[in-house]
């Protein structure tokens, strides 16, 4: 049975880090009840959740994926780019080393948000989380492994999965890139359908649901049956549809009616 990695929300969620919004209140116990049902849905989906061990005075400790990349039977633990999150790194591989093989970023900065695998290839964002030096401590890791590290640059979002996401393949067996240009430069992703998600789009709710088929492999993301009906639908939806400018009105995709933007606060409170 696959298996998705969680941990329980912090009581301290509200003074989790922040970088482009100002601080607004957030209660974490209903984030702890969102957290519950996100988990329900990863069990529906048909994974075995496994908790990681309760971090309560690590208010990001939730957001399990920054500090651990899942690559099939290895786990790269990371250096988070944030000082207050060193810790949770160690948790983080003592949960983990009983069913990978423990690899570790041994210097420069490394947030899994930033890392965003699309088959062989990890594209890292260079953000304020993860530096060039990191990317190369991961590459030396990685390689011998048989991925490929890409980096890319980042504009006015905290993380490459903040302004772009995987969306599975289409049809064709094409990997679907859900991108925001305002963030991200496409030139940098090689093999992909590109799709546009403009920032300023009141209607655009996809990378969220997108990120969360991904859950369903790797436990992140909070909308696992949202995401599979998304897929399914991109992978209908002929290519030269796919391409075509979308409005504020558009009613061709999944999460139109739903509002919601490519820039989105991350689950139970975590913000860009």
């Amino acid at each position: 049975m696959p298996r998705a990695y969680t941990r329980a929300v912090s009581p301290r969620l509200a003074e989790c880090q922040l970088t482009h919004l100002d601080r607004t209140p957030i209660d974490a116990t209903k984030a702890a009840g969102q957290h519950a049902a996100y988990e329900q849905a990863l069990a529906n989906a048909g994974l075995d959740i496994i908790r990681l061990p309760d971090l309560p005075d690590d208010p990001d400790a939730v957001f399990v994926e920054d500090t651990a990349l899942l690559l099939d039977g290895h786990a790269i633990i990371t250096l988070p780019g944030a000082a207050s999150r060193a810790g949770e790194t160690h948790s983080t591989a003592a949960g983990l080393v009983g069913d990978f093989e423990v690899h570790r970023i041994g210097r420069g900065h490394v947030d899994g948000g930033d890392v965003l695998r699309i088959g062989k290839r990890l594209y890292v964002g260079l953000s304020t989380r993860t530096n060039a030096d990191g990317v190369d401590a991961l590459s030396e890791i990685v390689r011998p492994l048989g991925f490929e590290v890409i980096a890319a640059r980042l504009r006015d979002c905290l993380h490459l999965k903040s302004g772009a996401t995987f969306a599975g393949m289409d049809g064709s067996g094409t990997p679907i890139l859900l991108y925001d240009p305002k963030s991200v430069d496409r030139a940098r992703f090689g093999g992909v359908d590109p799709v546009s998600v403009d920032h300023a789009e009141p209607a655009v709710d996809e990378p969220r649901e997108a990120r969360a088929v991904e859950a369903g492999r790797r436990g992140s993301g909070p909308h696992v049956r949202r995401a599979q009906k998304a897929q399914r639908q991109l992978r209908r939806r002929p290519a030269d549809r796919r391409r075509r400018k979308r409005g504020p009105g558009c009613n061709t995709h999944p999460g139109c009616q739903r509002g919601g933007r490519a820039q989105q606060q991350r689950h139970a409170g975590k913000s860009n």
